[in-house]
């Protein structure tokens, strides 16, 4: 018998949210996790996107929402940037999947075609804007986000490169 935050498909255990910590997860406010979101996206896509595709998504309204954790995160594209949006009725585009296939994704592990293709990701509104979305992130470079690269001890060594040579005033 599966556990009840897993579920099985060709041998692949897949993590679902729990109900209870959706049930809480959905009591949060919006904008602050859609800040936190565009403040990961800045730092890890940004910098990756094409100017084409940066022309192509400005001013347009996405939301990403999480099905099994009941979040949304409502951002746009502006001015070279991701900038959170407080929720809206409406939006250009919506991709929608589970947290498990998120991850994989973020991990390129799987690619938007596989999920689309499986059903486990939906893209609802602009399907020239979900085109250039999807075709963007298969031009990524490297798994965005790779958790081993956040471990106590890889944090510690990326803190330890930053920090200046000797005491912060000088030799005492």
């Amino acid at each position: 018998m599966n556990h009840p935050t897993t579920n099985t498909t060709g041998g692949e255990r897949r993590f679902t949210v729990p109900p209870p910590l959706a049930r809480l997860l959905t009591q949060l406010p919006p904008y602050p996790g859609s800040l936190l979101l565009v403040t990961g996206l800045n730092l890890v896509l940004a910098r990756q996107l094409p100017a084409d595709v940066g022309a192509h998504l400005n001013g347009r309204r996405i939301r990403i929402q999480v099905r099994d954790a009941g979040l949304r995160f409502d951002f746009r594209w502006q001015d070279g940037q991701f900038r959170a949006c407080p929720p809206q009725q409406a939006t250009d585009l919506t991709l929608s999947a589970n947290a498990h296939d998120f991850l994989r994704l973020a991990r390129r592990l799987d690619d938007p075609d596989t999920l689309f293709f499986n059903r486990r990701l939906s893209m609802e509104g602009d399907t020239e804007l979900g085109l250039v979305v999807k075709n963007a992130l298969d031009a990524l470079e490297l798994p965005v986000f790779d958790p081993a690269q956040w471990a106590p001890s890889a944090v510690f060594a990326r803190l330890q490169r930053l920090r200046p040579f000797g005491p912060p005033h000088g030799p005492r």
